[in-house]
């Protein structure tokens, strides 16, 4: 049993409206002469971008703003060099969804301490010291990213979504603006803000801290007081304002509860960890081109059932996050009842519920099963042991 839990987070985190007029003081503090902005064409096409380099003239900029959704490992090897070529790094800043804060993450560790990205894949713990100083600022309200020790590229020789995680690849400061996230398409929107909710429910979920079997340093290590706290706050406010966000794109007070939720999901799962949903989500996204968080949200009402035998009293609390009258109802009934205020979420919001929607076919289940068994730092989070059989069964219901 494992007597010790700790927990991390981002050194610095500025959020509301108008939040972003606090950059040039913050860069004031790390002494910052040659920044690099690492962002997507999306963002520059929404005017974003102009809005933040208005703000940065006193400074040396370069801006790389080619980065894809699930950008491949080499994008960060190319942005790295474009990065070189131009100048000397002081500090990193990443603007935009997961993938472009991911990027940043990625750029500000090889700046650092070089090499490839895949150096640094394969377990825990694997980065050797602090990266460059990093600045993350979201426009959307889903991966947490600003705030969290992971970063995600796509591995495209192996079909496979890799994930690196450390402490050490945490923002420095996370500078939150819900009125950036106003622009997003409802479509974006709602992958990002079910992405959030997977992160919150998985960490909500997770296997306790104390029964988590593995020996030494964690940086998943399971379900804390701490994380506990922070994931049910974030289902609630995700549960109470994504399709109000999704319908309604200019409300910027669901914004603000969402990208409140997303942030404070983040915090969770990045000490908790996220589990087997996560886990199927990395061989499925290598698999097809939706976005990862219509990946993890299709599978999430799937791992909830498969989970609820073993956790229905976190599963009710669940339910009663969603509104959900549990009076009258068995501790099994409220659990099933969380799972299907999860389907009726995904419903509200228009997102598919079935893996075969997203091209997922019965072939294609030994490659994912085999795949998921690996990812050990999230298939021991979850609270039920997932075996080779079980996850084929949970797979063909999701078919």
């Amino acid at each position: 049993m494992r007597k010790v839990w700790e927990f991390f987070s981002t050194q610095q985190i500025d959020f509301g409206n108008g939040a972003i007029e606090k950059l040039d003081g913050i860069l004031q503090k790390f002494n910052a002469k040659n920044i690099l902005l690492i962002t997507d064409p999306g963002i520059k096409n929404a005017g974003i971008l102009d809005r933040v380099l208005s703000m940065l003239k006193d400074y040396k900029v370069v801006v790389y703003d080619q980065v894809v959704p699930e950008p491949p490992v080499e994008s960060a090897m190319d942005c790295c060099g474009f990065a070189k070529s131009q100048m000397d790094t002081d500090i990193v800043i990443g603007l935009g969804g997961g993938s472009s804060i991911d990027m940043a993450k990625i750029v500000a560790l090889l700046v650092a301490h070089g090499g490839h990205p895949l150096d640094y894949y394969g377990g825990e713990n694997q980065v050797p010291g602090p990266i460059a100083p990093l600045i993350a600022i979201p426009t959307t309200a889903g991966t947490g990213s600003e705030v969290t020790s992971v970063a995600v590229l796509t591995d495209v020789k192996n079909n496979l979504k890799v994930g690196i995680s450390d402490n050490y690849l945490r923002a420095t400061v996370a500078l939150l603006d819900p009125e950036l996230t106003v622009g997003l398409p409802a479509y974006v929107t709602a992958c990002s803000g079910i992405d959030a909710l997977s992160h919150a429910i998985e960490a909500y979920t997770a296997k306790p801290s104390a029964y988590i079997q593995t020996k030494g340093k964690l940086l998943f290590q399971g379900s804390i007081p701490i994380s506990d706290t922070l994931a049910h706050e974030a289902i609630k406010l995700i549960a109470e304002n994504l399709t109000l966000a999704v319908q309604q794109g200019s409300n910027v007070e669901a914004r603000s509860k969402m990208l409140l939720g997303s942030l404070m999901a983040g915090m969770a799962f990045s000490n908790a960890g996220t589990a087997t949903a996560h886990a199927l989500a990395y061989p499925i996204g290598g698999l097809v081109k939706s976005p990862h968080g219509e990946v993890t949200g299709l599978l999430l009402p799937y791992v909830m059932e498969f989970n609820a035998q073993v956790e229905k009293k976190k599963m009710k609390r669940i339910a009663q996050a969603f509104g959900v009258d549990t009076n009258g109802l068995s501790e099994s009934e409220a659990a099933m009842a969380a799972r299907d205020a999860v389907f009726g979420l995904l419903a509200a919001i228009g997102l598919p519920t079935k893996l075969s929607q997203i091209g997922i076919k019965e072939e294609n289940i030994p490659e994912i099963v085999e795949k998921t068994l690996k990812i050990d730092r999230l298939i021991r989070n979850n609270p039920r042991i997932p075996t080779a059989k079980n996850l084929e069964e949970l797979i063909r219901k999701a078919i």
